[in-house]
Parts: C-alpha cells; sequence; structure tokens
C-alpha cells in the first residue's frame, strides 16, 4: 500500500493557433510565478518560526533536531513541524472537503474499471514519469540506474504500446523512482518544515521546490502549464491507486486516531527511506564502476550461474 494512500488532496483558425501560443507562453510565466510563492512562503513562515527560537522548549528542540540525517540523539518519533496549526487546518481542507467530495467518489466510479485496464493507466503514467527519474538519476551519479531508465522506456513506448504494458519488467529492468527532492537530499539539503499546501500530496520545503522543478520534466508541460500538467498527473494517479486500494484507504480513516500525525509521520519516514536508498544505489553504482575490470568480469561470469 502506497504511503500516499492519505494524500488528499490530491484546447480552427489562425486565432486559435494565436490562442494556444499566448497560453503556452504564459502558462510557463505562471510555473515560475507559483515556484516563487512557494519559496516566498516558505522563507516568510521560517522568518516567523525564527521568532519562537528564544521560547522553544527543550523537547520542540529536540523534535528539530530529530529532522536532522544523522544527528545526534535523533528520535524517529519527533518530526520537525513549527507550522503545525496552518498545516492542520490546510490538511482538513484536503481531506474533508477535497478528497471526501471530489477524489473519493470519483475513484469508487474507476473501480468499477476493469482491473487490467486500471493497471494499464498506471503504466502509462509511470511511463511518462521517465525523464524526472533519468535526469535526477544521472544528477544523482547512479548512472546504471539511469540507463535501465531510458532502455525501460524505448521497450515500454514501443513493444509495450505507449507504455500500456510493461514489457521492460518482464525482461529483467525492475522499476524504481527518482525525484529533485530526493537529489537535494542525497546531496545533504536538509528537508526543512513540514509543509501541507492546498489540493498538492504532502510536502517539505525541500520537496516543495523539488515537486516545482520536476514539473518541467513533465512531458504533458509541452501542452499545459507545468504545474498544471503535474497537479493534472498526480491526481490522475491518485485516483487510480485509491480505487485500487479502496478497502485499505477506509480501514486507515476509520483506525487512525489522528490521521494528520499518520500522514505525516508516514510521509516523513517514508522520504526520508527514499534518500537513503538513492544513497545506497549510487554508492553501489561507483563501487561497481572503481573495481577492477578483472574482479567485475568474475562477478559477471559468477552471476551467469
Amino acid at each position: 500500500m502506497p504511503d500516499e494512500v492519505y494524500l488528499m488532496l490530491h484546447n480552427k483558425s489562425c486565432s486559435d493557433t494565436y490562442a494556444a501560443g499566448f497560453l503556452v507562453r504564459h502558462g510557463r510565466q505562471s510555473t515560475t510565478i507559483f515556484a516563487a510563492i512557494t519559496l516566498l512562503f516558505a522563507v516568510t513562515l521560517l522568518g516567523c518560526s525564527s521568532q519562537k527560537n528564544a521560547s522553544r522548549t527543550a523537547s520542540e528542540q529536540a523534535a528539530i533536531a530529530s529532522d536532522l540525517p544523522n544527528a545526534p540523539g535523533a528520535s524517529a518519533g519527533m518530526d520537525y513541524d513549527p507550522w503545525e496549526p496552518l498545516n492542520e487546518r490546510t490538511f482538513s481542507f484536503n481531506f474533508n472537503v477535497l478528497d471526501h467530495y471530489g477524489l473519493k467518489p470519483v475513484a469508487k466510479v474507476w473501480s468499477r474499471v476493469p482491473l487490467q485496464v486500471r493497471n494499464s493507466i498506471g503504466n502509462a503514467f509511470y511511463n511518462l514519469a521517465m525523464p524526472r527519474r533519468f535526469v535526477n538519476k544521472l544528477l544523482q551519479g547512479r548512472f546504471p540506474g539511469a540507463g535501465e531508465e531510458l532502455a525501460s522506456f524505448v521497450v515500454n513506448t514501443t513493444v509495450g504500446v505507449a507504455g500500456l504494458f510493461d514489457v521492460s519488467s518482464r525482461m529483467g529492468l525492475k522499476k524504481s523512482d527518482a525525484d529533485t527532492g530526493q537529489t537535494l537530499g542525497v546531496y545533504g539539503v536538509k528537508s526543512g518544515p513540514y509543509l501541507v499546501l492546498p489540493v498538492l500530496q504532502p510536502l517539505t520545503v525541500r520537496d516543495a521546490i523539488g515537486y516545482a522543478a520536476d514539473s518541467f520534466e513533465d512531458p504533458l508541460s509541452l501542452f499545459l502549464t507545468p504545474i498544471g500538467a503535474d497537479i493534472g498527473r498526480s491526481a490522475a494517479y491518485t485516483i487510480n491507486e485509491r480505487a485500487a486500494h479502496m478497502t485499505e484507504f477506509d480501514d486507515v480513516e476509520d483506525t487512525s486516531l489522528d490521521l494528520y500525525a499518520a500522514v505525516r509521520n508516514g510521509y516523513l519516514q517514508r522520504r526520508q527511506k527514499f534518500i537513503d536508498d538513492g544513497v545506497h544505489d549510487r554508492n553501489q553504482s561507483w563501487e561497481l564502476v572503481s573495481r577492477p575490470r578483472n574482479e567485475r568480469n568474475e562477478d559477471s561470469i559468477g552471476s551467469s550461474f
């Protein structure tokens, strides 16, 4: 069951051609404005929270320390959430309004579609996200993984009919993920405070910046605004996933004593593991490349038996 299970949210004439061009150009400008607003919002909240540093209790200081990777005395049970009051109100809107009246009813209808069709749609979305994974694996130094992403995309786009069928997995090419937030984390950028924005998935300040950057790598951004394409694809993916796990979603909602805390803690733990996995994969890749050729040949021969 994916960690984002709690996610709530989550276009004949010359004049037409001119209008389409106008929308694309100004759509990209709106994306830049969106990113700037996100950064300004984060900086403003950081400034507000910094005014309270002097009055922080020992437990709050420990919570901040627990958010830093490898921090002495880090506690997995304490998460850095200085904007919790605002986050909780936004979470309530996403869950009680957007999810309850939008996402959940659509997912219930979509769940009646044959499973094979829903799986094919999920495969197509995964295939479309290849540029994001490919670029970030290159940036992280995970070159074998980047090569596998390119090979999988070619195979699934051609033999797999535009990615509707996952042929590459049957050939031994495993699925994995990568994004800009992970890349920043791999290079030591701290996550910053937990952040909940309307419509979007749970984030941290670092992941919000990464989310905006990833939007430009979405192929759908050639036809829509990058942020609009990313939100649309993310919403469709979430609906598809929720339809596949309807019972699990309902069980979590019914059994969680504090749904906000459960979503937050699950997201932060998953993201930290995601970054740790990226570092591990990069180190393994460089270790393999740095080993003498004869040792690599021996391992290759041994793995063939």
